[in-house]
């Protein structure tokens, strides 16, 4: 067989993923994709062996719950086809791999830089000449916004091309901030230094990108999680979907001038966040996830006061969409404004609620159940628009669904454990992966160990990755005036792009 097939967080000897030549990688993994709407890449990279680079492609089946590996050596003296060309979705794969190490590829739509990262492999390519789509015409005129941005987001460039107020094209330039997280993760040898590095991958996401970090790391060491662990970590990642749906809510209302809807979302927000740091001492939750260990367990006394919590924010957060939803001005804001099909969802490769604003069914929790999300029967909030209003709905409904998981959980906490079990070494020689649905959508961490069990690559994939696209293709043919809600309906994030 030319594939090796996996399962979320499994750990498997590298040498069994099949090493293959370029056309035969090239078409076992178009074919993987073609007319089959429950597949994806979750992950494309490539990482140095001796003077060659090898290709590592994992794409991931929704319905068997199956992963896909394979692999192929190249070099950057050769040229190569683009699955591109063929498939949009692995665009910004490709790009990253150009990127950092100078592979060419023959017929790719637009080979440009992804992050301008410290260790690129042409360094005159910099972000001040960074080549912008441009149309020569006395109608149109251009806008840029950003990289410095009058809120508290992140830095990074918006370059829009006008007819009067409609927006025919945006691009989207990111890399600003790259901080060479993957290779700090390979520099730092202590467990507690590569944790603070996984919290703070993209800081809205640290339970998220965390527990896909312990989970990696668990997996690399053979440590079975005690049930204490997997409750802790189940009840964090959705205290963090309230938290930061909560939250966009509120910012959603700002862009709409509602003042009332941005005041009661924003104060929800706050008794959400002050429980985790209750909890673990940090609002964010950093501190609370680590490899093999339980620092702070969930106990039937925070159980009680995140019921107290909840039925709290649950009443007035109810009463807060009720107004929300029958307010003519608003409704007016959101239908049919930033709309994405369902076919252009599919080209990128689409995950989390950007793909289900238009209904594919893409949620990790479902199709590759980490934790104990088995036991929630989990059923995905899925829409039929791809616009601003279906995004709302998803948050409004993700939030009323996550409290009844947190309901259901804490009905029985787990006893903790009194004995404890160290994590043990990571297996030499070898490939593991880790799915999480984190709130914006499908997080994504591979590591490759030595025969020494160093690591030799550590690759991270934030959501916002594939689904920065989705943005671009949601603002055309809508009035400029519609960027702000655009944007802040997806909230993609700029740290977990630039690596």
């Amino acid at each position: 067989m030319n594939y090796t097939i996996i399962h979320n967080n499994q750990t498997i000897d590298i040498a069994t993923i099949p090493q293959l030549e370029y056309d035969v990688f090239f078409d076992l993994n178009s074919n993987f994709i073609l007319d089959h709407s429950e597949r994806h890449c979750v992950n494309y990279f490539g990482y140095k062996v001796e003077n060659d680079i090898k290709l590592i492609c994992c794409i991931a089946d929704d319905d068997t719950h199956e992963i896909f590996v394979s692999s192929c050596l190249v070099n950057n003296t050769n040229d190569y086809h683009s699955f591109s060309a063929k498939l949009l979705c692995f665009e910004k794969f490709e790009r990253e791999i150009h990127e950092n190490f100078g592979i060419k590829y023959l017929n790719h739509p637009w080979l440009k830089p992804v992050r301008y990262a410290f260790n690129r492999f042409d360094k005159t390519k910099t972000i001040a000449n960074y080549p912008f789509f441009s149309i020569d015409s006395e109608e149109l005129h251009e806008v840029g916004v950003g990289p410095i941005h009058a809120g508290i987001i992140e830095p990074g460039h918006f370059r829009f091309i006008c007819n009067g107020e409609q927006i025919l094209h945006l691009e989207i330039q990111l890399g600003y901030q790259h901080r060479g997280i993957e290779d700090l993760f390979l520099k730092k040898k202590k467990l507690l230094q590569r944790s603070t590095l996984a919290e703070n991958i993209a800081g809205d996401t640290t339970v998220g990108h965390t527990t896909a970090f312990a989970n990696i790391t668990e997996s690399l060491c053979g440590f079975q999680k005690p049930r204490e662990i997997e409750f802790g970590r189940t009840i964090a990642l959705e205290l963090e979907r309230i938290a930061v749906h909560t939250g966009d809510l509120s910012g959603i209302c700002t862009d709409i001038a509602y003042q009332l809807g941005s005041s009661v979302f924003g104060r929800l927000r706050t008794p959400i966040i002050n429980f985790l740091q209750e909890w673990c001492g940090n609002r964010l939750g950093k501190g609370l996830i680590r490899p093999g260990v339980n620092q702070f367990p969930f106990t039937p006394e925070l159980a009680k006061r995140i019921i107290e919590i909840l039925d709290s924010f649950e009443h007035d957060f109810v009463e807060m969409n009720k107004e929300l939803f029958k307010l003519p001005s608003a409704l007016s804001r959101f239908e049919r404004t930033g709309v994405v099909s369902k076919e252009d969802i599919l080209n990128i490769g689409a995950v989390g609620m950007v793909a289900r604003m238009n209904y594919l069914n893409r949620d990790i929790r479902v199709s590759h159940p980490n934790s104990i999300y088995s036991e929630l029967n989990h059923e995905p909030i899925i829409k039929h628009h791809g616009d601003v209003y279906s995004r709302v709905q998803i948050r409004r409904q993700e939030v009323i669904q996550s409290i009844k998981h947190i309901r259901k959980l804490v009905e029985n906490v787990p006893e903790i454990s009194k004995e404890k079990v160290g994590l043990g070494k990571p297996k030499t020689n070898s490939f593991t992966i880790s799915l999480v649905e984190g709130w914006r959508g499908e997080i994504c961490h591979c590591a490759i160990t030595d025969s020494n069990g160093e690591l030799v690559i550590y690759k991270i994939k934030d959501p916002s990755f594939h689904n920065w696209l989705a943005l671009a293709l949601a603002v055309r043919n809508n009035e400029i005036s519609d960027f702000p809600i655009n944007n802040k309906s997806f909230n993609l994030s700029y740290c977990g792009h630039d690596l």
